[in-house]
Formats: structure tokens, sequence, C-alpha cells
């Protein structure tokens, strides 16, 4: 019991284990839509394999978000209560940076609920909403840099940095493959392609990487209604 009360609960584990193979998942599964769209999508694949996969990542993903949830809220060391899980910024504990993951997680239900009705919605309206997934994938990264209490690590250093590096290839590669046309949206891609990683840098360095910083995230309110 001692040494559980000193390295964490098993909940604990489970919860950031959870987190992180949804964001390993979810960064598999945006990179697979980002670099197989258009005329980026390999050859040797067919659009109906590729297809497939993606939409059991997206799955998988959302399993191992259950899990994450699910555990964190059962776990009594941090109080979080099921309203949080899809209320974001609500939460006592780190509110900025739960609020983050939940609005990730909303958008992805948003993207689940929308793709089981897709012939209901049409494929103009399901795709404008499937592109939530997209903004959800920021979110979630900042989210796990964020909360994440083992953000120091080498090793999940090491994780984050793979995911933003093969998001950012996936970006590029759909980038240098399309043809002409759309320039305001590639445009828009690559300076944003450009900032999460400078800003995601630059956060780390003056955030999490710093002594102190569970303090100062346990304190971090947001602003809602002109009070904190």
């Amino acid at each position: 019991m001692t040494t559980l009360a000193l390295t964490g609960s098993p909940l604990w584990y489970a919860s950031r284990a959870g987190g992180t193979l949804a964001l390993l998942l979810l960064t598999a599964t945006v990179v697979l839509g980002i670099a197989s769209g258009g005329r980026a999508r390999p050859r040797r694949i067919g659009r109906f394999e590729l297809g497939v996969l993606h939409r059991n990542l997206s799955l998988l993903t959302l399993v191992f978000l259950v899990v994450h949830v699910v555990t964190a809220v059962l776990d009594p060391f941090v109080h979080l209560g099921w309203a949080v899980s899809v209320v974001p910024f609500g939460a006592s504990y780190r509110p900025l940076w739960l609020g983050l993951g939940t609005a990730g997680l909303d958008l992805l239900l948003a993207v689940a609920v929308t793709s089981a009705l897709r012939r209901r919605l049409g494929v103009r309206r399901w795709k404008a909403v499937h592109w939530l997934a997209y903004a959800a994938w920021p979110l979630a990264l900042f989210h796990g840099v964020g909360t994440g209490t083992d953000t120091r690590l080498p090793l999940q250093l090491w994780l984050y940095a793979g995911c933003l590096g093969t998001v950012v290839a996936a970006v590029w590669w759909r980038l240098v493959k399309a043809g002409p046309g759309r320039v305001a949206g590639r445009l828009t891609a690559a300076v944003a392609t450009t900032a999460v990683p400078v800003v995601l840098t630059a956060f780390l360095a003056s955030g999490p990487l710093q002594p102190g910083w569970s303090q100062r995230a346990a304190s971090t309110a947001v602003l809602l209604g002109g009070g904190r």
C-alpha cells in the first residue's frame, strides 16, 4: 500500500497508459487521413483498404480514450466528476489542460456520431464535421503535455516529438503532392504546421520542463464570463 501511495495507484497508471495509447492511435489516424488523401494516396494501396484501416484506427482510438477518461474519473487522487469528461474547462484540477483534452474528446465524439449518420447527413456535411478530427489532435497533444505528470521523462518527450514530427511530415507530404489550386488552404496548413512545433517547444521550455510546473498547472484557470 505504501508503494502505491508513493508511485501512484493502478488507476493512475491505467489512465496514463490509456491516454498515451490514445494519442499514438489518434496520431496514426490523422497521419493516415492526411497522407492518403487526394493525389498523395499511394497507388499500390486501394482506397477501400485505406478506408477500413482509417475507420478501425478511429474506433480503437475511442476505446482507449474511454479507458483514459473512466480511469481518470475513478482515480480518487484528482476527484474528477463525470461531467468533466464532456464539459470542457469545468474541472478544479488543472482546468485549462484537462479542458483541452475534453474539448478534443468532444470533437472526436462529434465525428463518430456524424459518421454513423453519414448517409442521412450527406457527404458535404459529413466532411465538414470530419475535419474536426484534425483540430482534436493538437488539443490532445497539448492536453497530454500540460496535464501529464510524466512529461519531463525523456521517453515521454520523445513520444511527443515523434507524434509531432510524423504529423508535420504528413502535412508537408500532402502539400508537396497536392495539385494546383486552393492556395489559401495550403498556405494555412503550412503556417499552422510550422506554428505548432514552435509553440509547443516554447511552452515546454517555459512550462512543464521548469521546476514548480505542477503547482502552476494546478492553479491555471480559464476566464469564462469574466471570472476566474
